[in-house]
């Protein structure tokens, strides 16, 4: 049962509980992927841009930074999991009053979360930046870049939550022509505050602070203006304690689970930190690059745990099984192609960032490592949003601890230190990915045949 057609707003959303699923699932993944690759486009500006005119310290200053501001930030975006999760399943039910209550509850958690993020951001980065080792040449700046950086959170975590409330009801469009907006204008800042204003890092991260801020503004008008029954009214907003713990139970899992991800790319971070300035450049370079391929095959993450949930909340669970097979399916022809395109293309694409053939050497080896063998960690990924959209989260959570960040950590003290060359450490994320990615195979596969035969 779906909610009464009432406005031209409907021609946003897609019917994910009947009919063929294909290509739906191509309709909704499409552009989520290509939200996913415009945001890395306009990120890869900002690092190009350091790059090119401010130098390789800059580049390591900026693209350094990821493993640190997810760790911070992967908790409270995990939450928006579980808004979508929630107002997918309330959607598909047709539970119009459960629906605007987790609505409202997730948009202020985004809010309340953002604020709280800025004085953690500001206060931990510089003791979080010097334990990872960061070398004295590029602290300084690496501490600017953060420091500013973090004012953007409360406009990150508006938009990723709205976003998650559209995706939920099918719509994927008006998030990507928001964040086409918002990107086209945080290019132009960057050149006009790095290259015409001779701000550096700093000019970056206020580029990026300003295009967060025009994104989020962007989805809460999108949701304050329909006609819909996830329409936002602001004066409705309060946390809802019922709803509030049905987000979490979805969303912290989620977001612990990336949270401690982040601590274990940290150490691995730190350690390519330990061979200097330019393997931190070649790193950050290649892993901007390995970012286009993570987007493409998040969206079947995305796509799964949307098209799962709202199936289930219709109690359509034959569907589930279909929405599986295909999504994995999608997500591993996607990782070959472009994990695979991205390292043949790699030496043309590295010169983007820097032009020393030492970081371009580097660089290619660890896309050869990691990128080329990327397909298992999007069929790792997809799997768990299939088990999150029908309500597991703590199990995913610890098989990918387990699997993934535990096995990681040890190899780091155990293997990195018989064998203290970067290939080491880059060879271990496939195979944490396929050791993990067959266990989340077994655990759906037990958890859908009990779905089924308890319909």
């Amino acid at each position: 049962m779906h909610l009464t057609n009432k406005s031209q707003g409907k021609k946003y959303e897609i019917d994910m509980c009947n009919g063929p699923l294909f290509g739906k699932i191509l309709l909704f993944t499409l552009p989520l992927m290509l939200s996913g690759i415009l945001q890395l486009l306009f990120n890869a500006a900002d690092m190009v841009v350091v790059g090119r005119w401010v130098g390789s310290n800059a580049l390591a200053a900026v693209g350094s930074n990821g493993p640190l501001v997810n760790l911070l930030v992967n908790v409270f975006l995990g939450l928006s999991v579980g808004a979508n999760v929630m107002v997918a399943r309330f959607y598909g039910a047709g539970q119009k009053k459960e629906l605007s209550e987790m609505l409202h509850t997730a948009l202020l958690t985004a809010l309340v979360s953002g604020i709280f993020l800025i004085f953690l951001g500001i206060c931990i980065a510089p003791v979080a930046l010097k334990a990872m080792g960061s070398p004295e040449e590029v602290l300084p700046q690496s501490v600017l870049y953060l420091r500013i950086y973090f004012f953007s959170m409360p406009a990150m975590m508006l938009y990723n939550f709205g976003s998650a409330i559209l995706r939920a009801v099918g719509d994927t469009r008006r998030p990507l022509y928001y964040l086409t907006i918002a990107g086209v204008i945080n290019v132009i800042l960057n050149l006009i505050f790095v290259i015409g204003f001779s701000m550096g890092v700093a000019g970056v991260a206020l580029a990026t602070t300003v295009s967060q801020v025009i994104s989020a503004g962007l989805v809460l008008n999108c949701l304050m203006n329909t006609d819909e029954d996830y329409k936002l009214d602001i004066k409705s907003l309060r946390i809802v304690p019922s709803k509030l713990f049905a987000m979490a139970r979805i969303g912290i899992p989620a977001g612990l689970q990336g949270a401690v991800f982040s601590v274990s790319n940290i150490l691995i971070q730190s350690s390519i930190n330990s061979f200097g300035a330019t393997a931190m450049a070649a790193n950050s370079a290649a892993s901007n690059l390995e970012g286009f391929v993570y987007v493409g095959m998040n969206t079947l993450h995305q796509t799964s745990v949307s098209f799962v949930s709202q199936n289930f909340g219709a109690r359509q669970y034959k569907r589930i099984g279909i929405i599986a097979l295909q999504c994995v399916g999608l997500v591993t022809i996607i990782g070959l192609v472009m994990g695979n395109g991205m390292y043949l293309a790699g030496s043309l694409l590295l010169r983007l960032y820097a032009t020393e053939e030492a970081v371009i050497t580097m660089g290619l080896r660890r896309l050869l490592l990691i990128s080329c063998p990327y397909f298992l960690c999007g069929i790792m990924d997809t799997l768990v949003g299939c088990i999150r959209g029908i309500g597991y989260s703590v199990l995913p959570m610890i098989v990918s601890l387990s699997g993934a960040c535990l096995f990681r950590i040890i190899w780091i003290y155990t293997v990195f230190q018989s064998s203290h060359t970067l290939d080491t450490l880059y060879i271990s994320y496939p195979i944490s990915w396929m050791l993990t990615g067959l266990v989340h195979l077994g655990c759906f596969l037990i958890l859908y045949t009990k779905l089924k035969k308890n319909a």
